[in-house]
């Protein structure tokens, strides 16, 4: 069985070939190994949900990887949403991340699931809002497998993720997949993290993932602050 962790930090572009350091470091460098070399390990998130966003995520958490990166945005929404606070005023409060505490229901060892099942939802998740324009047609999967296989990544983990590609669209199956309040929020924290609403098919999967997670509106607020203020030009 593949290592769903490994997968997502896979796609969220936190582990660079050729050297350690987070993605504020290594941003430049992954997106223009994507363009140069796109079926290099590492490039999985500019296969998957390309490079057009121009946009990489950054911060502390992403040293402990994408599944802490996620919790750790979704808790600092959360708690800034908790808190009273506005939106605009989270996202001055700037880039750095930090994993939830353990003692929290953020905390992905709190996952009634089991970590590995809940960390697949995630993967899906971003798949799934990647999917929301529609561009990823027969002939794209078509390619996107070509590229699979020459990635590196693992033949099961590549089959998961063809897999994935040609299931039925399926947001029923995505929503009941969060047993939590955290996980609503941490699913819709992956759903935005993988792509930048630039097209009404993009908003308007991302408004009716949140009304079908039941998000306040004030939350999903904070939640678009925070994953704003966590991306950088890339």
């Amino acid at each position: 069985m593949f290592d769903p962790k490994k997968l997502l930090d896979d796609l969220l572009g936190t582990q660079i070939p050729g050297g350690q350091g987070t993605v504020r470091d290594k941003a430049g460098q992954a997106v223009q190994l994507a363009k140069d070399n796109p079926i290099a390990t590492g490039a999985i998130a500019a296969i998957l949900l390309g490079t057009g966003t121009g946009r990489a995520v950054t911060g502390t958490a992403l040293k402990a990887g994408g599944l802490a990166a996620i919790a750790g945005l979704a808790y600092k929404a959360y708690q800034n949403y908790q808190n009273g606070n506005q939106p605009a005023e989270a996202a001055k409060q700037g880039p750095e991340l930090l994993p939830p505490p353990s003692d929290t229901s953020f905390h992905p060892s709190q996952a009634p699931q089991g970590e590995a099942e809940f960390t697949l939802s995630l993967v899906r998740a971003m798949i799934l809002a990647a999917r929301a324009d529609g561009h990823i047609d027969d002939e794209e999967r078509a390619k996107i497998a070509d590229r699979l296989k020459l990635s590196g990544i693992g033949e099961e983990a590549e089959q998961f993720l063809t897999a994935e590609l040609e299931r039925p669209f399926n947001l029923d199956e995505l929503v009941a997949a969060a047993q939590t309040d955290a996980q609503k929020v941490e699913l819709y924290t992956a759903s935005r993290l993988a792509i930048e609403p630039e097209t009404r098919a993009e908003r308007g999967y991302l408004d009716m993932l949140a009304g079908r997670l039941k998000l306040p509106d004030a939350l999903v607020d904070h939640v678009e602050a925070t994953v704003s203020a966590a991306k950088v030009p890339a």
